[in-house]
């Protein structure tokens, strides 16, 4: 399936990307929101989008919106990270991610959790 993973930290995409790899993924990477939607809008078929909050050019809240508001990726789930306030996250979203998750944070266990929208987008 394909994944789509935006976080401005090269070795944190890499991981991820790896880590969804070994599982017989397509996995894209982005560095930032601009070059995810470019990616989005232009290769079709993506099950998930990964990403970080906090990034140069367009956040990950920047992205969930320009997401949610194009029918043609809007019902994609995203699942988001940061190592900011994640309270204040989701509060502050008037659109809320399918699941925020505190940084540092376990590899595996995000793993285990987008497997789970995986396998739903399977049914």
């Amino acid at each position: 399936m394909k994944i789509l993973v935006v976080d401005d930290d090269a070795i944190n995409r890499l991981i991820l990307q790896k880590l969804f790899e070994k599982d017989n993924n397509m996995v894209f990477t982005a560095k930032n929101g601009l070059e995810a939607m470019e990616i989005l809008l232009r290769v079709p078929g993506f099950k998930l989008v990964i990403t970080d909050i906090m990034m140069p050019e367009m956040d990950g809240i920047q992205l969930l919106a320009e997401i949610k508001l194009n029918k043609s990726v809007s019902n994609i789930p995203i699942i988001g990270f940061t190592a900011g306030d994640i309270d204040y996250f989701r509060k502050s979203s008037l659109i809320s991610f399918d699941r925020l998750l505190p940084k540092p944070m376990d590899f595996h266990e995000l793993f285990d959790i987008a497997k789970g929208f995986l396998n739903k987008s399977l049914n």
